[in-house]
């Protein structure tokens, strides 16, 4: 029972973990639009891509994050507990105490009227509902172990030492970005 003030549901903290590390590393997202550019012909995946290079946010807005046994994490109980504590977003977790073997989030009605507000009340927070939305749209209905090997497919993210902090790769998305747009339509 999801509740009649639910407005979405974002199963699995894999897939969240995964779907947050694509926000904070915005050269990593970049190459994943490059990925569908090149598989789609999707001119708008090749613009993004561009535009992230050209407002820097591989440079402004990385947020690093450190690789742990299954990839990139960051702790969520105390992010989570703001959320939560306005009913913003509510966890359900099945399985057992101890034994949990999955955790849904639920975005709450409230919780999207909260964030469109704070949104247009300021475009750096649009941003990261924007970003969240492409995110989710390159993840497509893939679960988390999946979007986590997506990740490992990077040299520097699979090479990065366990707790270590996985390294940027824009240099490297930047000049495939380049060599993209030489043979792309104007």
């Amino acid at each position: 029972m999801l509740g009649a003030d639910v407005v979405g549901v974002l199963r699995a903290q894999s897939r969240l973990q995964a779907l947050d590390f694509w926000i904070r590393y915005p050269d990593y997202l970049a190459n994943e639009l490059l990925n569908e550019f090149e598989k789609t012909g999707a001119q708008f995946d090749l613009e993004l891509a561009r535009r992230i290079f050209d407002n820097r946010e591989p440079d402004l807005r990385r947020v690093p994050m450190i690789r742990y046994h299954f990839g990139a994490f960051e702790p969520l109980h105390n992010p989570l507990s703001i959320l939560r504590s306005r009913d913003l977003v509510r966890q359900h977790r099945q399985g057992e105490p101890g034994n949990v073997t999955e955790t849904w989030y639920r975005l709450t009605k409230a919780g999207r009227s909260a964030m469109d507000q704070l949104a247009d009340a300021a475009c750096e927070l649009a941003w990261y509902r924007d970003r969240a939305a492409v995110a989710a749209r390159i993840a497509g209905v893939a679960g988390g172990a999946a979007l986590k090997d997506r990740q490992y497919l990077q040299e520097e993210y699979a090479a990065t030492p366990l707790k270590g902090t996985i390294p940027s790769i824009a240099d490297r998305v930047r000049a495939r970005l380049d060599e993209l747009s030489e043979g792309a339509p104007k």
